[in-house]
């Protein structure tokens, strides 16, 4: 795939910046249709003194970013200065024929989008600081768009989606969240044919809410199970309900709405100004505790509780809410039982050994957790040759309070 987008030729900036037409620009682009973003991209870049500027947003499974402008080529995540950019979340400047390309990230919060391919025939400070600055806009205006825009769903897919998946990934946040003090992300596979594994993460004030469910089965149902058990946690917290009250109404929803299904998970509420953690495990694999690149053995383990969905007149002892205190760039991983059991041509299983050790050898090598956790996913879709008995779900979130 090629390294640079094909682009019409720079003819070289204007340093000057067109303040009124920025203005109009940024004021066109509240009402502008996704479709429209390619073309308003080009004009703002114009309106501060830069050439031209592509969009680029990272495919569903993070191999390629693709281009808005339908007429360019996607470029590899893995192989490409745009996905050097993308990865690192850093900018990346490479010549072209005609003058230069940066590539800006486009992050929304701790999200990563995609990148903004700026071309420009030369850069200094105060160049640099617009094309962020445009990248910046970008981001936030295809955040804003991407949650009622069909085009910008299909064009981030690469292969045809079964309902199942599509039900699902209605209800399932953005991969990444954070603040300074925390970051939660996920990731979850196969993209285009899960159907009852699934992820939830949210911030209300200071406390991070986590959640990884795995429903019974492999089929609509199976989907509707945890979209379900995610609408009845989401309408708790935002109600006020403590983590007791969300496994509560979830087991209830459940219970009242689909009472011959349930689903394993594990819940979890971080404070993120005192790093204490409390959680709920309902039948679902351990959490799991990384400190100073070790994995914590056991430290987050609990008596067994059922499934959710199971419990009332099946189990009338309420629910047990475990509490730990994290220290300082702790993290937490929870996961499906998709992930460890995924196997090889031979039947060896991908294993937990495995998955903690590429957890704690990507940490140690300086990655971010979003980029960790797909790295990881591709190499457990690798080691099943790309064809998961089950799916496999991840999701890590760590716990770095500013110093004082």
């Amino acid at each position: 795939m090629p390294d640079s987008p094909h682009v019409p030729a720079d003819p070289g900036p204007d340093p000057a910046v067109d303040e009124s037409r920025l203005e109009q620009l940024i004021s066109q682009a509240q009402t502008a249709l996704p479709v429209e973003l390619p073309a308003l991209a080009n004009q703002c870049a114009s309106a501060l003194g830069l050439g031209t500027a592509q969009i680029y947003l990272a495919d569903l499974q993070q191999w390629l970013l693709i281009p808005l402008d339908e007429a360019l080529e996607p470029l590899s995540v893995d192989h490409s200065s745009a996905g050097w950019a993308y990865r690192t979340v850093a900018p990346r400047v490479v010549d072209a024929d005609d003058g230069l390309i940066v590539w800006m990230p486009l992050v929304d919060g701790a999200e990563r989008l995609g990148v903004l391919a700026v071309r420009t025939a030369s850069l200094d400070g105060p160049l640099m600081r617009r094309s962020r600055m445009l990248a910046h806009l970008f981001a936030m205006l295809i955040t804003s768009k991407r949650a009622y825009s069909d085009w910008l769903a299909a064009r981030t897919r690469t292969a045809p989606m079964r309902l199942p998946a599509e039900m699902l990934r209605a209800f399932l946040p953005p991969r990444t969240i954070g603040s300074r003090r925390c970051v939660s992300t996920a990731v979850l596979e196969p993209a285009y044919d899960i159907a009852g594994d699934a992820f939830d993460h949210s911030v209300v004030k200071n406390v991070l809410h986590t959640m990884i469910l795995d429903g019974m089965g492999h089929d609509l149902t199976a989907g509707l199970t945890t979209s379900v058990a995610m609408a009845a946690a989401r309408n708790t917290r935002r109600g006020g309900g403590d983590l007791i009250d969300v496994v509560g109404s979830v087991d209830q929803a459940l219970a009242q709405w689909l009472p011959d299904h349930f689903c394993t998970g594990v819940l979890c509420r971080l404070d993120a100004e005192t790093g204490v953690l409390r959680w709920v495990n309902c039948g679902h694999p351990a959490p799991l505790l990384i400190r100073d690149d070790r994995v914590l053995a056991g430290a987050l383990d609990s008596p067994p509780q059922p499934p959710i969905g199971l419990a009332g007149p099946l189990f009338p002892v309420a629910r047990q809410v475990h509490e730990t205190k994290l220290e300082p760039c702790d993290c937490v991983l929870l996961y499906s039982d998709g992930v460890v059991e995924a196997r090889d041509e031979n039947g060896a299983e991908f294993g937990l050994d495995r998955f903690t050790d590429f957890i704690i050898r990507s940490n140690a090598a300086g990655q971010r957790p979003a980029e960790v956790l797909r790295l990881l996913i591709h190499a457990i879709l690798d080691y099943q040759r790309n064809h998961l008995r089950d799916d496999a779900t991840i999701l890590l979130f760590e716990w770095c309070p500013p110093n004082p």
